[in-house]
């Protein structure tokens, strides 16, 4: 059985189920149900609501070829004056959809660019819009050979420089969602050079240290990683939830308004993707579904599960032999986060099942220059809140521009 997992698997069970359920309640599972947002790609997306969209390709140092999505301006703020970029990097098994997905007036990317500020969202090697290479095939292990690690050092490094070469800035502005957080302090840490390139870091849900995860997946992979590792290479998979039909058919015909097995779909949704009942709007499952999760590497997984166990922001783990001839260690060593000199802001939520606030509280001591530590107001606020809440607007966008503003 290739690329499954405990969303992909949960998800399923709700289609193979759902026909006998929606049957013995005598509804409908509304098989009619199209949001035409839910087969356009990023750009069309943008260009739809009637904001500049771009397309550009970044090379990495290593050879993977990465795509940017850019809104160079706002409705609100038109024109051809120079402005200040603002980087956006999403999380695992995610991509730049994220930032525009709820639409105008409700998507932090609408929102920045409508604020004066050109925007450019990121896609991590691996993801539908990143998953080529200038020599190695996708369905090869080579390719899938990289975590959080290389996505940092290797894919940030090429987009901040084509970032800067592009517009013709000094500095440019950073918010990182979760992973694109630890894809950030890796780089910062690695190639300290790098710190005079950003005004600030915004740190959304860092997922630095994450001792304290229960999200599902990493869990597994915390417990159960050399298993899984062991069977990835049995069969071949190195690949994990990347976006296939099934998700958008299930969220077209079983998740959608109308569809009695819609409060199935949510309930298996906010175990694995960490929604909030009060800030979901149910009617978006099939277009969140059309295009989420977008794929990401077993390694990259298997780097989170490591962190767990270990409890401390390390490189992967290859085991006492390999990290010998890597590390010159046993154990692989800890990120020199002291060598962070950009200016962090780290934003959390309390109710959070995969970056817990006492592993927020753990990052903010770590690092060096902290120049504020916001908690959500909403004492529900959870994970995937901060791109896909109703009200993510003024919980949490609005403290953004204003921290952008100071920096």
């Amino acid at each position: 059985m290739r690329n499954l997992s405990w969303c992909t698997v949960s998800l399923t069970a709700v289609a193979v189920t759902s026909v006998l359920v929606a049957y013995l309640l005598g509804g409908s599972l509304d098989p009619t149900a199209r949001d035409p947002d839910i087969d356009l790609t990023t750009v069309e997306l943008i260009a739809k609501y009637g904001y500049p969209a771009e397309s550009h390709t970044v090379v990495s140092e290593d050879g993977y070829i990465l795509t940017l999505h850019r809104i160079p301006f706002g409705k609100k703020s038109p024109g051809k004056t120079k402005r200040q970029p603002v980087f956006l990097q999403h999380g695992i098994v995610s991509s730049s959809v994220d930032w525009v997905i709820m639409g105008p007036e409700k998507s932090l990317g609408y929102v920045l660019a409508d604020a004066g500020y050109d925007v450019w969202l990121g896609n991590s090697r691996g993801n539908v819009w990143s998953s080529k290479h200038v020599t190695l095939h996708p369905s090869s292990a080579e390719f899938w050979n990289f975590s959080w690690h290389e996505m940092g050092i290797y894919d940030l490094t090429a987009i901040t420089d084509y970032i800067l070469r592009r517009t013709g800035q000094e500095k440019l502005s950073f918010i990182g969602y979760s992973m694109g957080a630890t894809m950030f302090f890796a780089m910062a840490s690695e190639k300290p050079e790098y710190n005079k390139n950003f005004n600030v870091m915004i740190a959304l849900t860092p997922a630095m240290y994450i001792k304290y995860c229960i999200s599902p997946m990493p869990k597994m992979f915390a417990i159960a990683g050399k298993q899984l590792e062991w069977l990835s290479n049995l069969f071949g998979v190195y690949q994990i939830l990347p976006h296939t039909s099934l998700f958008t058919f299930i969220g077209r015909h079983f998740c959608s308004d109308g569809a009695v097995t819609q409060p199935i779909c949510m309930n298996i949704l906010k175990l694995n993707m960490a929604l909030n009942n009060k800030e979901t709007n149910t009617s978006a499952l099939p277009l969140i579904l059309g295009h989420a999760p977008a794929g990401a590497s077993i390694k990259t997984f298997q780097h989170f599960g490591q962190n767990i166990n270990s409890g401390e922001f390390r490189k992967y783990d290859y085991g006492e032999e390999k990290n010998r001839i890597v590390y010159g260690s046993l154990i692989p060593p800890k990120y020199d986060v002291s060598k962070i000199t950009v200016p962090v802001a780290i934003m959390y939520a309390q109710n959070d099942i995969v970056t817990d606030p006492r592993d927020v509280a753990k990052t903010k001591e770590a690092l060096p220059n902290v120049i504020a530590y916001l908690k959500v107001k909403d004492e529900e606020f959870t994970h995937a809140d901060f791109a896909w809440a109703i009200n993510a607007k003024s919980l949490v966008y609005e403290d953004i521009l204003r921290l952008l503003r100071k920096y």
